[in-house]
């Protein structure tokens, strides 16, 4: 049964930031169930030595501090991904900071990352059994005058809890924080960043991946740098991308000139552009996370072809719920099936070579 059918209508009369703060509590208090989980053997995929038993993951912001890292595996997703953390605590912006666009299918946040903390957040974290894959998304404190130390810091705070860590550079809800995706900036945070993971990777015996997540809103040479010190050095993936700051013309929601970023169905075109431009530019050699607007299995799919190993979802599942994991699950193997594809990967990029 789909109990978000019952449960979904009644949240999105509420307040988007109420709703969102009372559907993580049902999930982190075991008051949703399960989902009954069927295997899909062409969608299993591994990847930085880690096994996917799907490619649909759970984006970063939905569980911000980690309270529900089991329960959204437990609904069948192949991964899930909490944070943005941030060393210190803070509040995030002033509230309303979450508005829903539904005749867009569309979400813009401002949310400017309210969490609790490094230290809540591993506290909440070791509490679960983490039955399945963990990515842990980090950032930088809103006041902080030394960006690259937040970074470090969360690095070596998370890293042994964690399958693998994203490094956000992205949101546009911090000022100044996507100043880092410039090459010069860009290239001296990941060297240190690279150094610090060296180092624990010795202490600990295992070597954590490292994600960089990106802006859909770079030009051509913004994308181009960013492949370039991908590239030139060991980052082991690309998250492509974040929300966007642009206003497509179609917008209908008397929300549309919020200022924050914009998810969900409008932003599908425009990050499937960026994601299929990085897999051009990293010549494919770089795993790319596909994430924006992905409300289907069809759109998962184009995503897939245009480069993307995984997805992520978030705003799609916000209006549709848990149903939506197992249909993009269930329409991706048909698809592949169909197409006379063996696996997952045989699939990825085929449409940006």
């Amino acid at each position: 049964m789909d109990y978000y059918r019952l449960i979904g209508p009644l949240l999105r009369k509420t307040p988007a930031e109420t709703a969102h703060t009372l559907a993580l509590w049902a999930l982190a208090h075991g008051m949703i169930p399960p989902a009954r989980n069927i295997p899909y053997p062409t969608l299993h995929t591994k990847l930085w030595g880690l096994e996917f038993p799907n490619p649909v993951g759970m984006a970063a912001g939905f569980d911000k501090d980690a309270q529900a890292v089991d329960a959204l595996l437990a609904q069948g997703f192949g991964f899930t991904e909490a944070g943005t953390v941030t060393p210190r605590p803070q509040p995030g912006n002033p509230t309303p900071r979450l508005f829903r666009l539904e005749e867009d299918a569309a979400i813009i946040n401002r949310m400017g990352f309210n969490n609790r903390g490094l230290e809540a957040f591993v506290r909440s974290l070791r509490g679960q059994q983490r039955k399945g894959i963990v990515g842990i998304n980090l950032g930088k404190n809103k006041d902080s005058t030394d960006a690259i130390a937040d970074y470090v810091k969360g690095l070596a705070q998370v890293y042994a809890l964690a399958d693998y860590i994203t490094i956000n550079i992205s949101s546009p809800n911090t000022p100044g924080l996507r100043d880092l995706q410039g090459r010069q900036a860009m290239e001296s945070l990941f060297r240190e960043l690279l150094g610090a993971r060296k180092t624990l990777a010795m202490e600990s015996g295992r070597t954590v991946p490292l994600l960089v997540k990106i802006a859909p809103d770079m030009d051509e040479a913004g994308f181009s740098d960013v492949a370039e010190v991908a590239s030139g050095l060991p980052i082991d993936g690309i998250i492509v991308s974040n929300t966007t700051l642009a206003r497509p013309p179609s917008l209908r929601s008397h929300h549309r000139a919020e200022a924050g970023g914009l998810s969900g169905k409008p932003l599908f075109e425009h990050s499937t552009a960026a994601l299929r431009a990085m897999y051009r530019l990293t010549g494919g050699k770089i795993p790319l996370i596909g994430v924006g607007g992905i409300a289907s299995a069809e759109d998962a799919y184009a995503k897939i072809r245009a480069g993307a190993s995984l997805v992520q979802i978030y705003t799609a599942f916000v209006y549709q719920g848990f149903g939506l994991i197992g249909g993009i699950c269930s329409g991706l193997a048909v698809r592949l099936e169909t197409d006379g594809f063996a696996s997952l990967r045989d699939a990825v990029g085929v449409d940006a070579r």
